[in-house]
């Protein structure tokens, strides 16, 4: 299989790495690097002994990474589609829905496989704690939060809502196996205009509540991204910036016939997973899905899906209500 990775930017360099590990690991016969920025290229090319081009339509391959810049997916995307290259695209897959759906519509007009960067759904720590979800280990789901924390000068093309929350819409959905009923925006614009530097999402799934906190704008934390899983008879801690750790609170509340309502708390427990690296787990299941012309678990649907979310988010925080989520075109694969 020859491959292509478009864009070397910030991301994509990683792409170019890990495309040159699975290349030499045998996955690959040949890498191909694409970028407009020919010094940039170059750099990459002559770093990793690999080959460059400067133009997607001299890039001559069977499959690619999209790690462009997200306001340049639907060109390059629906370009490379319709040439019948099989496309991972970096996530968001796009800015709106529409273009979205439109580049999933084209994967299957042109018989392609198309993956979307949702790279947690290959995170060691969230992947054993689907399962456990999954066996019913921690009772009915209550309640999940997550907080994505920095302080940074805000970029000026996508703000968090499309550059972190739409990892953990995504997230949300995976482990609940189930798209949310409402969803609740508070988005604030301080520093750059129009550019969301703070966003609190609030997704309802019947009775369970998601809780997403996003920020630029904390100076509190170096960095902060984790997970807390609340259920009936367990809960669960993950920090993201640890791959393999998962940590299990076996505690719960419960109804005793004698004394009324307890809490029982047996403290903590932690796992280690796999100690395997998120990204080379996403390229190379999209290599795997490519081959036997196939979908990969995050697929172009499941980007789009994300994308929609976020737009909801935006409108909840236009109206400054609650909206809710229609589901009857969509989709529902999980």
């Amino acid at each position: 299989m020859r491959y292509g990775v478009v864009g070397t930017g910030y991301w994509g360099k990683n792409h170019v790495r890990v495309a040159k590990e699975l290349m030499d690991d045998g996955e690959l016969d040949e890498v191909v690097l694409c970028d407009t920025d020919e010094g940039r290229a170059s750099s990459l090319a002559e770093t990793y002994d690999l080959p460059y081009v400067t133009d997607i339509g001299n890039l001559d391959v069977d499959a690619a990474t999209v790690a462009t810049p997200s306001t340049t997916h639907r060109t390059v995307g629906l370009s490379m589609l319709e040439r019948g290259i099989d496309l991972l695209v970096e996530k968001p897959l796009a800015l709106t829905s529409r273009d979205a759906w439109d580049i999933v519509e084209a994967a299957e007009d042109n018989d392609c496989t198309l993956g979307v960067g949702h790279i947690f759904r290959y995170h060691p720590a969230l992947v054993a704690l689907k399962r456990r979800i999954d066996r019913g280990e921690l009772g009915r789901i209550k309640y999940l939060q997550t907080r994505r924390f920095s302080f940074r000068v805000p970029r000026t093309t996508t703000g968090v809502l499309y550059s972190l929350a739409v990892h953990d819409v995504d997230i949300y959905d995976y482990l609940l196996g189930r798209r949310p009923d409402t969803v609740h925006g508070q988005l604030d614009s301080f520093v750059r205009e129009n550019i969301v530097e703070t966003a609190t999402i609030t997704l309802e799934y019947g009775n369970t509540s998601g809780v997403i906190n996003s920020s630029w704008q904390v100076p509190v934390f170096d960095k902060k991204r984790d997970l807390v899983v609340v259920g009936s008879n367990r809960s669960a801690y993950v920090d993201y910036l640890q791959n393999t750790k998962l940590e299990l609170f076996d505690a719960e509340v419960f109804s005793d016939p004698d004394d009324g309502l307890k809490s029982r708390n047996d403290g903590a427990i932690s796992h280690n997973t796999d100690k395997r690296e998120p990204l080379k787990m996403e390229v190379s299941a999209f290599i795997e899905a490519s081959k036997k012309g196939e979908q990969p678990p995050a697929d172009g649907a499941v980007g789009a899906r994300a994308v929609e979310t976020l737009e909801y988010a935006e409108e909840s925080a236009r109206k400054k209500s609650v909206v809710p989520v229609d589901r009857t075109n969509a989709v529902e694969q999980f």
